[in-house]
């Protein structure tokens, strides 16, 4: 019988200690800083390869999310944070996470960054994040794509509701995206509640898609899937950096708000998400936003000396600097209300809506061509636009707190589900906004028939 050999207990005590003291070595030598995003590699590489190369005892980590799922983990995950900072555009995104406690106050010693840009504060004047880069909100389009399809540049957002654009537009929803979101909002301070909101009804019965991404719109417009993109600047002026036969413009109504980034509160590596912080308002860093995968707009005046020729510089240009003062408050009250509407009554009844604005044009060209002098055919016409412009919700209604407390999340997908009061709320908007888009082809119908 052979003997048993067993491992001396302090051979175990001693292998424990040894790893233990590797690990903490490692530790030592490696921090790893988490960054939860909505920005694309193409933005964020050029950072976090920058920045490690400055820091090498550093290692980033990117968690990719849009920016409401962003939102939604930061918020799941708070007891045990693991993330240090949220990098995003939406500043009222931000907001909705200081609400809750969740971002830590920091300021930054970066210098010669001004306290505004346009009409808009560059950093929270509470502390609680940081802006690094501006952005406005505009239209981009394929030059080729107009070109060959024979259709004018479109300068503002009304340009967008015209016949001949009709399926060749494009854009996010703003569930689905941050800056969408701001996009929508933007429309809806300059243009009035119900005004904007008929603005952007008109207009998306010309789009051919709403992608499931904000980088979808450009990748459309790039690609030619669609001629037309309603963007963020920077995805329009990253394209033309990037040589794709692409413009940008700015509409007379648009906002220039900071993009942002925040240290989530209990950060695992809060010195590491300060350094990220200053290194980002950095000269170098600043310069970074000049690179033709990013072009966005820094916030530190100086940077522009060394911007390619035509690039937007909002401390001089006078439209950018007398954009629209911008409420971040309204923004964020009515945030999850705004998506939900937008969503019911274009994301996702894009066919109704589509098919209901192909009846009205069909039915202004059959007046145009009768000479436009039937007064019951234009009365019929009219009524079917109003519909499709109609929107359920009051500009009272939109401002009740106890009316938007009814909205707590956004619906990626149709399948999706709300629950409590606001699904029924929804199912109440579904239903008349889908009689409504029945009922205006119904009426164009009619109004062709006269003719």
């Amino acid at each position: 019988m052979h003997a048993v050999i067993q491992p001396s207990k302090r051979l175990f005590k001693a292998s424990a200690l040894a790893l233990a003291i590797a690990a903490a070595g490692s530790a030592q030598a490696e921090e790893r800083l988490v960054i939860v995003t909505s920005f694309p590699s193409d933005l964020t590489s050029v950072f976090t390869d920058a920045f490690e190369q400055a820091n090498p005892d550093i290692d980033v980590e990117i968690l990719n999310k849009k920016t409401s799922a962003a939102i939604k983990f930061i918020q799941e995950t708070r007891e045990g944070n693991p993330t240090d900072l949220f990098w995003a555009s939406a500043p009222d995104a931000f907001e909705v996470l200081k609400d809750d406690g969740l971002l830590m106050e920091y300021r930054p010693s970066a210098e010669g960054i001004p306290e505004t840009i346009g009409a808009f504060p560059i950093h929270d004047p509470d502390g609680f994040y940081t802006g690094f880069a501006a952005s406005g909100y505009g239209i981009m389009y394929n030059e080729r794509y107009l070109a060959a399809k024979d259709l004018p540049p479109p300068a503002e957002w009304e340009d967008l509701e015209k016949p001949v654009y009709f399926g060749h537009v494009g854009m996010s929803a703003p569930s689905r995206s941050g800056t969408t979101h701001l996009t929508v909002e933007t429309v809806l301070q300059g243009e009035g509640w119900e005004p904007g909101w008929g603005v952007l009804k008109r207009m998306s019965g010309n789009f051919a898609s709403v992608t499931e991404r904000s980088f979808g719109v450009p990748d459309g417009v790039n690609s030619g899937n669609f001629g037309i993109g309603v963007v963020i600047d920077f995805f329009g002026l990253s394209s033309m950096g990037a040589g794709f036969p692409v413009n940008f413009v700015y509409p007379s109504t648009t906002a220039l708000v900071p993009a942002n980034i925040g240290i989530i509160d209990n950060p695992p590596n809060g010195e590491a998400a300060e350094a990220f912080i200053e290194f980002l308002l950095s000269e170098t860093g600043q310069e970074l936003l000049l690179d033709p995968k990013i072009r966005r707009l820094p916030v530190n005046p100086s940077i522009y000396e060394q911007a390619p020729p035509g690039f937007p510089n909002p401390f001089e240009d006078e439209q950018l600097s007398a954009s629209l003062q911008f409420d971040l408050d309204v923004s964020k009250a009515r945030y999850n209300l705004v998506n939900a509407l937008f969503d019911v009554m274009v994301t996702y009844r894009l066919d109704d809506l589509r098919e209901a604005t192909e009846a009205i044009y069909a039915a202004e060209a059959a007046l145009a061509e009768a000479g436009g002098a039937n007064g019951e055919a234009e009365a019929l016409i009219g009524e079917a636009r109003e519909l499709v412009s109609a929107v359920p919700v009051s500009e009272a209604e939109a401002a009740d707190p106890d009316f938007l407390a009814a909205f707590t999340t956004s619906r990626k997908t149709a399948e999706d589900s709300t629950t409590g009061r606001q699904a029924e709320i929804e199912a109440e908007w579904d239903e008349v906004t889908r009689g409504n888009y029945q009922r205006a082809v119904e009426l164009a119908e009619q109004a062709k028939a006269l003719l």
